[in-house]
């Protein structure tokens, strides 16, 4: 009896699922919608104000966050993004324990089943923190510390790249957090985009050294758009079209730096702001990127 329940709930819900569909979408362009989402990687930098936050979904619907912002904010940017039937993630990465980046994933651990974490490690002792490493010990979130470079395979097509730390910051304290962020470059064949964290310029210099490839199409920018970020030799190494800067209209750390704008600016860089457009989706079909600002 209980089986029979639940398949006639899970039909009941189909059927209104699919009657949304064809009412917002038109049947003569189903069948588009259809294709035209099973084959894009979708990159959404979410509105979490002063902080970071970043959603991944490839065309096999495996999910990434990046970061979670400084409070339960992220909840709602992330409903806008997926299904409210859809409860899990399958890899959260913590590029750094400031609260503006993981203040808002101790909600996202509560509420969604997490299957693996990526962060450093590195010692910090703020109440934010130390909250984020107790849930993921009480739900027992298996952990991956990052200290070298390596690459997830996500697709046939999609490799998501670990490039930076390139040294184990577990169980170290270090004076500048900034330079311990995790360094992602997700590339979907033809398409790629670098996701820095808060990388300041000492961590900059330290990836130009490693030889690695960072040549991509889009920077996520480091920092929020800082002064200490994003300088001239990793902009020109990276060599974007489009950069994405994270950050609140009404901080007071006066991110993003005109400094880094007029660099970006001069070297021929289209910025986008979540400041000043909201969300910022990034659309990549694995040959070109569909980039759609959102409203306030």
């Amino acid at each position: 009896m209980k089986r029979k329940k639940t398949m006639y709930w899970l039909g009941f819900w189909c059927v209104i699922g699919l009657s949304a569909l064809f009412y917002y979408v038109g049947p003569e362009n189903i069948e588009k919608y259809l294709d035209d989402s099973s084959d894009k990687l979708a990159v959404y930098v979410l509105d979490v104000g002063q902080g970071d936050a970043i959603f991944i979904e490839t065309p096999d619907d495996y999910q990434i966050l990046i970061d979670g912002g400084p409070d339960k904010n992220v909840l709602y940017e992330l409903g806008k993004v997926m299904g409210f039937w859809d409860r899990s993630i399958d890899a959260v990465v913590l590029t750094h324990p400031h609260s503006d980046h993981v203040g808002g994933m101790v909600e996202v651990l509560r509420r969604y089943q997490i299957d693996k974490v990526y962060m450093t490690g590195v010692v910090h002792t703020s109440s934010d923190y130390l909250t984020f490493l107790n849930v993921v010990n009480e739900k027992d979130i298996p952990v991956h510390e990052v200290s070298e470079s390596f690459v997830l395979n996500l697709d046939n097509d999609i490799n998501f790249e670990f490039l930076y730390p390139l040294q184990s910051f577990a169980r170290l304290r270090v004076e500048n957090l900034n330079n311990t962020s995790i360094v992602n470059r997700l590339v979907y064949n033809d398409t790629s985009i670098l996701l820095t964290g808060d990388l300041e310029t000492e961590g900059e210099e330290e990836l130009i050294a490693s030889n690695q490839d960072l040549s991509v199409d889009i920077l996520k920018a480091g920092h929020h758009g800082s002064s200490t970020s994003s300088k001239d030799e990793f902009l020109i190494t990276v060599r974007p079209d489009y950069a994405v800067i994270s950050v609140s209209d009404d901080n007071s750390f006066g991110h993003p730096s005109s400094r880094t704008l007029k660099r970006m600016e001069r070297l021929g860089i289209k910025v986008f702001r979540t400041d000043q457009q909201g969300m910022i989706t990034l659309i990549s079909d694995g040959l070109n990127w569909q980039i759609e600002p959102g409203l306030k």
